[in-house]
């Protein structure tokens, strides 16, 4: 139990990896679709409150913070992201792109987690390098852009974000073991 309060964000993070995973291979273009407005409305009303409050700054106040700038810019964005969002699933090949990026970083950080654990002698660092390498991986296949259909595309993101999930899990609930049994042997 105490493992879970300590790592409830990695936890909830890998919980919402499959979650995600699930609902691509389910509709991924609905899913894609969904993200964007909710996105566009989160903007929207963020572009809303910002220009309300610079009208009920003092002018001078108002002035400093430029809220009718963000506040329109983000309301515009909002905008766009509802009624346009088909402009994204059309830019996809650079969004992939970025989302590799993405999670090659993710995959860089885990390297620097398993490394970690061999350095403190962790028994079985070697599941966080494997998590690690599947994340790697998974950027690797993503940037390379192999496929032909978006829709394979999206599925194999879905397998991918599923299976470095439950790696993640795994690894966390490994290295947690073996850290509490080397503890007690000290």
């Amino acid at each position: 139990m105490k493992l879970i309060r300590e790592r409830l964000v990695n936890i909830l993070m890998a919980a919402g990896e499959i979650l995600v995973g699930i609902l691509l291979l389910i509709n991924p273009l609905g899913f894609t679709a969904g993200i964007i407005a909710g996105i566009g409305m989160l903007l929207t009303a963020l572009g809303t409150l910002w220009v309300l409050g610079y009208f009920r700054e003092e002018p001078l106040e108002a002035v400093k913070g430029q809220k009718l700038t963000k506040g329109l810019c983000a309301f515009a964005g909002g905008a766009f992201c509802i009624f346009k969002y088909e402009w994204f699933i059309a830019t996809f090949p650079l969004l992939t792109i970025l989302y590799g990026i993405g999670i090659l970083l993710t995959g860089i950080t885990k390297v620097q987690w398993a490394v970690d654990m061999l350095r403190m002698k962790v028994k079985l660092w070697y599941y966080a390098a494997i998590s690690a390498a599947v994340t790697l991986l998974v950027a690797m296949v993503i940037l390379m852009d192999p496929f032909t259909t978006t829709a394979v595309l999206w599925n194999f993101i879905a397998v991918g974000l599923i299976v470095e999930a439950v790696a993640d899990i795994l690894a966390m609930f490994f290295s947690a073991k073996r850290h509490k049994e080397a503890e007690k042997a000290e």
